[in-house]
């Protein structure tokens, strides 16, 4: 049976979280250098953790169990702290689209920490876009090693990609009870709690940083964070979450599109080709055999 279209509010949402995560590797680029990697990130979280409470005016709260709370903190510290950092302190070091192209193999490791932490399995098209997507994050560090940068962004790219997807499948079992804008409101609060220690080099970065970078960090708590997050958990009731995760794949061209008109700057022609094959390598990782299902995939930015 095919599947149905999407409703157009579904689909509106599914529009809005693609353009913000794509809009968030933009952001991120252009104050990076007024706001220091942890520091962005507290700020964002603070302000993302603030608009997401206000939404959860009104909405009840459904008490967690011991182990729900583990997997919260897991999701917090992993998909909003480390992640968050990792993220801006990569993007002093690459472009924004070669950012989105290496982080964007999330899906496969979150498909592989499923199949060892939720048993489920490793099909034969998941250990193929693995070795697909590897050979992709080789070309990426190749082209950067040959464009006078080092191989540490590519590194925090994939720490990034690595606790994005721990996050996510940490969060999957937590979903099962707990309403989603709960989830997401307490493992962004955790998040912050864990870039506290950040808080005297945010204090010091706003003081010196133009208007612009001030904005821009607020617009990374509000929109990528606040925002996506919900109309990704409207959409995420309302849909499959693989065939809703098959959209994110439209980041990075985004990204990269956005990246050339605004910030004037395109990815060596090397880490295109590396990002053409870690999408190819998703893509065959999504690949399901007759008595399988496809490997569930999701993002965040």
């Amino acid at each position: 049976m095919p599947a149905r279209p999407m409703s157009p509010p579904v689909l509106a949402a599914v529009v809005v979280t693609v353009l913000a995560w794509a809009s968030a590797f933009i952001a991120i680029r252009a104050v990076g250098a007024d706001l220091s990697p942890g520091a962005l990130a507290l700020g964002r979280l603070l302000v993302g953790t603030a608009v997401l409470a206000v939404l959860s005016l009104g909405r009840g709260w459904v008490a967690p169990t011991r182990g729900e709370w583990g997997l919260l903190a897991v999701c917090g510290i992993g998909w909003f702290a480390v992640y968050n950092v990792a993220l801006n302190a990569a993007e002093r070091r690459l472009d924004a689209g070669t950012t989105a192209m290496l982080v964007n193999i999330g899906p496969i490791l979150i498909a592989v920490l499923a199949g060892v932490w939720l048993r489920e399995g490793f099909p034969r098209w998941l250990v193929a876009g693995l070795a697909v997507a590897f050979a992709g994050v080789l070309l990426i560090g190749l082209a950067g090693r040959g464009s006078g940068g080092d191989l540490v962004g590519v590194l925090l790219c994939l720490v990034a990609a690595v606790t994005y997807a721990v996050g996510v499948v940490a969060q999957k079992p937590v979903l099962r009870r707990l309403p989603p804008l709960q989830v997401t409101a307490t493992a962004c609060a955790i998040g912050t709690v864990c870039c506290l220690p950040w808080a005297g080099a945010l204090a010091s970065d706003l003081a010196a940083a133009p208007a612009s970078s001030v904005l821009g960090m607020v617009y990374l708590g509000v929109v990528p964070t606040a925002l996506a997050f919900s109309t990704w958990a409207y959409a995420l009731a309302r849909t499959a979450a693989g065939r809703l995760g098959v959209t994110t794949y439209l980041v990075p061209p985004l990204v990269v599109l956005l990246s050339w008109l605004l910030l004037d700057e395109v990815p060596p022609a090397l880490a295109v080709a590396g990002g053409v094959v870690c999408l190819a390598g998703v893509a065959v990782s999504r690949r399901r055999s007759p008595d399988r299902p496809a490997p569930v995939a999701a993002a965040r930015r």
